[in-house]
């Protein structure tokens, strides 16, 4: 009985893992997200009134991803739960372009999401015309 119970509970926590864990395309969708902000030349990123580097906002969204855990699942949700707004304030980010342009963090990580799927789709639509060729 004692076996089964150890099988049986050995099951349970394969099966869960996958549930839990983030996919690893949606970690590296993330990650290109956070570089992207880490490495613009000559932007500000706006948290609560104060400017911080792209350097400074990358440590500061990796911690906030961590925090967040197993409720990040997908670069959307990073969107929408670490990289849009202060959790304590509620204020939104922002961030400051080196044009001087200022645009709220979700629109310019939004924006960097879909230049990231772009060239995925483009290849899958290639993949896609090559088998109907051939």
């Amino acid at each position: 009985m004692k076996i089964i119970l150890v099988y049986l509970l050995a099951v349970l926590a394969l099966c869960a893992a996958p549930c839990q864990a983030r996919e690893d395309s949606e970690t590296l969708r993330i990650e290109f997200l956070i570089a992207s902000v880490e490495n613009l030349e000559g932007a500000r990123f706006i948290r609560n009134g104060h400017e911080y580097t792209g350097k400074e906002a990358a440590a500061h969204l990796r911690t906030k991803l961590a925090r967040a855990g197993s409720r990040v699942r997908s670069a959307e949700d990073f969107i929408t739960l670490c990289a849009s707004r202060s959790y304590l304030s509620g204020s939104a980010y922002l961030l400051k372009l080196p044009d001087g342009k200022v645009l709220p963090a979700e629109e310019f990580f939004q924006g960097k999401l879909q230049q990231y799927r772009a060239p995925l789709r483009h290849t899958q639509t290639l993949t896609n015309l090559e088998m109907h060729l051939t």
